[in-house]
């Protein structure tokens, strides 16, 4: 097996509701298989090295005025990394700023760095609950769960495509039943809690697209339990 790399974009600004339990799925999921794994925590000021995925949390209005700044830094780097087809997934907060742009009420617009076609609102109402939503990214059929908590309302457009099909929820603006995002290799949805350990087949997924290896399957009789419970499957 290869030797993985994470890259952890700004926890000391952006990881809330557990976004950094989304590292430690990578993380261990890749280990149990006998892989190495090694996480590079980027904070502000540091230079970005090349990794197979980069990850990004979700965070208040005032820590996404100093990670836009980060981000516009490494625009043209990140840019080409997402070319290159490394894999990015992005919370709440995070995938705000994959898009073009993302204008709070009060306040001056803040820049995202364009990795997928996308734009962010500050709605009326906040969105605050569990989610499913169901998607058939990777040929396969998967029921995403999770928690969301946001005002911003997302548009995508172009060739970004949705994450998923809202069944419980709101999503990205409420309106249109979708969650989340996706372009190329680059994935960005609201879902908290943390997302990754909730969803393992999904984890498993993210790891065999940067990795580019079939992984062995993992006994997951308890990740999956926990997963249902979240659907209102039983057992």
């Amino acid at each position: 097996m290869k030797q993985l790399r994470i890259g952890h974009l700004y926890p000391k600004l952006l990881n809330i509701y557990g976004d950094g339990g989304n590292i430690l799925a990578l993380k261990k999921r890749y280990e149990w298989r006998g892989g190495e794994v090694i996480v590079n925590e980027i904070n502000s000021g540091e230079s970005i090295s090349q990794n197979d995925i980069y990850f990004i949390g979700g965070g208040q209005d005032k820590q996404q005025i100093e990670v836009s700044r980060e981000l516009l830094a490494n625009k043209e780097f990140l840019i080409s990394e997402r070319d290159r087809g490394a894999v990015f997934l992005g919370i709440c907060g995070g995938y705000q700023l994959f898009g073009h742009y993302y204008q709070p009420h009060n306040g001056e617009k803040l820049l995202g760095i364009s990795l997928i076609d996308a734009y962010t609102v500050a709605g009326k109402e906040r969105f605050i609950g569990n989610v499913t939503a169901e998607t058939e990214l990777f040929g396969k059929k998967m029921t995403l769960v999770g928690f969301e908590n946001h005002s911003g309302l997302t548009y995508l457009q172009g060739e970004t495509k949705p994450l998923g099909k809202i069944l419980i929820g709101n999503g990205n603006n409420g309106a249109d039943k979708t969650e989340g995002g996706h372009f190329k290799n680059v994935f960005g949805t609201y879902l908290h809690g943390s997302f990754l350990p909730k969803n393992p087949e999904f984890t498993d997924c993210l790891l065999e697209l940067a990795t580019n290896e079939k992984l062995e399957p993992l006994d997951d009789k308890t990740e999956k339990n926990a997963h249902d419970a979240l659907i209102g499957k039983s057992y």
